[in-house]
């Protein structure tokens, strides 16, 4: 199992989009669960390293160097997601799963 984590302001469209994508996800077969936390959790939960994939939110994208950064330390990935992925409608929770796909391409 593959387990991804996105990092948004408060958490809350984060959520949205981390259970509409795990849906899309076991939908398709792979076995790959998103959650989500808010940007203050973002550094703690990259360096406990329990997740394989972490995801910056374009509203937090701000953070991204700093997370990036921590994520290296560690041997983790941090990515941002483009705008057009982080919209909770069919067409871009499929743009978002696809994100995630081509990051794990060589692991599934």
């Amino acid at each position: 199992m593959k387990k991804v984590l996105i990092i948004c302001a408060a958490g809350m469209s984060s959520s949205l989009m981390a259970k509409k994508t795990t849906e899309f996800f076991k939908s398709k077969g792979y076995d790959i669960t998103v959650d989500a936390v808010s940007a203050n959790e973002g550094s703690k939960m990259i360096e406990k390293g329990e997740f394989d994939l972490f995801l910056v939110s374009p509203q937090t994208k701000m953070y991204y160097q700093k997370l990036k950064e921590v994520g290296d330390r560690v041997g983790k990935p941090v990515v941002n997601i483009p705008p057009q992925a982080y919209i909770p409608v069919p067409m871009g929770i499929e743009k978002l799963g696809n994100l995630i796909l081509n990051e794990f391409s060589n692991q599934l």
